[in-house]
């Protein structure tokens, strides 16, 4: 796997089988750390022609509301148009409240040319991005 961008917040990888992967890190991280992430992201989606990303957010902590409104009105909707993102396999995070807070954003994005599919099993993640 190629390491594309690494900060306090996660890692971004280009995975050898032929999708964009997303790893939130444990612990606190800071919102400026979660928009740079989430903008690398977006940049590594538009180098790709498939728009498949792995999310994993089995360690990952809860988006504040602030997080939140900045993935629904700002980084959605560029990862869509700019980065050609269409399909999220998502490896449900530990933490219920994080669930939560995923799950108010994927809501609110839900006009957004998206489909996700959540899991908790990463084969079978990975097994579910490679057929889109």
């Amino acid at each position: 796997m190629r390491l594309y961008f690494e900060n306090r917040a996660g890692r971004i990888s280009d995975d050898p089988a032929g999708f964009a992967r997303l790893t939130y890190f444990a612990g606190q991280r800071s919102e400026d750390e979660l928009r740079a992430l989430l903008g690398h992201v977006t940049r590594l989606l538009a180098r790709r022609p498939d728009g498949r990303l792995l999310v994993d957010q089995r360690l990952m902590q809860p988006f504040s509301a602030s997080e939140q409104q900045h993935m629904t009105q700002q980084w959605l909707p560029a990862a869509v148009a700019e980065g050609g993102y269409r399909y999220g396999a998502v490896l449900q995070a530990h933490d219920v409240f994080a669930r939560l807070a995923t799950a108010a954003v994927t809501t609110q994005g839900r006009d957004l040319n998206l489909t996700y599919r959540y899991f908790d099993d990463e084969p079978a993640a990975v097994q579910w991005l490679l057929t889109r």
